[in-house]
């Protein structure tokens, strides 16, 4: 799936009346905060009492902007967007359409619109600024190989930052859970840059949030809410994790999302805030505006969030560390990003001063590969030793260093301490001796242990 040039034409094209008052026998996606609807949405019912009298326009601000809601003058302006994107088409075109022509041309150009506000010179800006900004990846084809976008494996930035689609909501939408809680940076600095953060975030959007958008519409054809329900948790948040590293990071993905996919939040739940936050955010709220600030809901109860998401979405949806019957979401990242052939894999942050260690165990019928990361230009030896037998030595001493730069978008460098795997059943402990001295603190290294089936 690539990001190619739009040059046919989007299918179902909405009247100027359509757009004001809906189609008769239309999807209409329930916009409102306790809106639900079946995966392919509900019909509208249609009655010639209905084609006779005006309809009652929807005063739920979240209606406001989408097919079937517009006023004459949006009306107006949504006609001359859609003439100039086919008028320009190319570049122009795929950055409107991003998630392809599937998605239909009353949503898609709305959601652009509402994201500047039916302004029609602003909208146009935006999609101009929003197609230099992916022209770079453009040029990528959006990176379709994760790995090569992160220069790691995605699990492990997973472990890192927790972010994960584990279903879809009752009105079809994708459901979003992220954890900006347990963000560890000091780790994510020892596997990737913000570069490779910024590669990574063009694949999740174009290979798999748009996949995922696009195989839910083949089930469904009626589906045209292109929307996420996100579930941001604080929990573990603390005010030290809100370093300029950490609000880079935060920074990086949604910059690209408020610029290239605009209006693609449905709702979003902010749960398990700290009070810190609770008071923060009750500030905040008075700054944006009132459409977007009614898509929010911040709820620290875990009751009443759990409550919450089963209005929103089945159980079988929702993982069972929220409340649901679906798989934890430690269990389903491990199934959906562990790289093929591996069983199962430990990984663990060590600070190390003059010294350190990290303790695994291998399972009989296991083997295991160990790999090193970092960006500390402090030579270190690395060696794996029997946790209780000194003697017994699987991997001699070796000397890593960062050798690349150390800025935030320079690679971190890596090494594969096995070049022959540790047979199980075993305890192992990988140690870490600083050659800078014992006053001296050599910085942080990631471990990264992966079990393998024995042959």
């Amino acid at each position: 799936m690539n990001g190619g040039s739009t040059s046919a034409s989007p299918p179902g094209q909405w009247t100027a009346d359509e757009l004001m008052h809906g189609k008769a026998g239309d999807v209409s996606p329930p916009t409102s905060p306790n809106g639900s609807a079946t995966p392919g949405g509900q019909k509208k019912r249609f009655s010639m009492k209905a084609m006779r009298s005006p309809a009652k326009k929807s005063t739920d601000p979240l209606d406001w902007g989408m097919p079937g809601h517009l006023t004459k003058e949006e009306v107006d302006v949504f006609m001359k967007f859609r003439d100039e994107v086919e008028k320009r088409g190319g570049e122009f075109k795929s950055t409107v359409y991003s998630f392809s022509l599937i998605e239909g041309e009353a949503y898609c150009l709305t959601r652009w619109l509402r994201a500047r506000k039916f302004v029609y010179d602003d909208v146009i800006a935006m999609v101009e600024e929003a197609t230099e900004v992916r022209a770079d990846a453009r040029k990528h084809e959006f990176y379709p190989d994760p790995v090569s976008a992160l220069g790691c494996g995605p699990s492990l930035f997973m472990h890192c930052y927790p972010q994960l689609y584990p279903g879809k909501a009752k009105n079809g939408c994708p459901i979003f859970i992220s954890k900006p809680g347990v963000l560890n940076t000091d780790a994510m600095e020892c596997i990737t840059s913000l570069d490779g953060i910024l590669k990574f975030h063009w694949h999740v959007m174009m290979h798999d949030y748009k996949q995922r958008l696009m195989e839910h519409k083949k089930a469904h054809p009626d589906f045209c809410n292109f929307q996420t329900v996100t579930v941001i948790d604080l929990e573990h948040l603390s005010t030290s994790q809100l370093s300029k590293r950490a609000l880079s990071i935060v920074k990086t993905q949604t910059a690209i999302d408020s610029v290239c996919f605009p209006e693609t939040m449905n709702r979003t739940l902010v749960i398990n805030a700290p009070r810190f936050f609770s008071m923060t955010w009750g500030i905040i709220k008075g700054w944006i505006d009132p459409r977007t600030a009614s898509k929010i809901e911040l709820i620290s109860s875990r009751k009443t969030w759990e409550a919450r998401l089963r209005e929103l979405c089945d159980e079988d949806e929702i993982p069972s560390d929220y409340g649901g019957k679906g798989p934890a979401t430690t269990s389903a990242l491990e199934k959906e990003y562990a790289p093929e052939g591996v069983l199962q894999e430990h990984f663990q942050l060590v600070h190390v001063g003059s010294s350190g260690h990290y303790n695994v165990a291998v399972p009989a019928g296991s083997e295991m590969e160990v790999t090193v990361w970092s960006r500390s230009v402090n030579e270190v030896i690395v060696s794996i030793v029997d946790e209780n037998v000194k003697s017994k030595v699987f991997v001699g001493g070796v000397t890593f260093t960062h050798t690349g730069g150390t800025g935030d978008n320079d690679k971190p460098s890596s090494l594969l301490l096995t070049k022959e795997r540790i047979v199980g059943p075993a305890k192992t402990k990988i140690k870490f001796e600083s050659k800078a001295g014992r006053f001296s603190s050599a910085g942080n290294y990631f471990v990264s242990c992966s079990m393998f089936e024995k042959k």
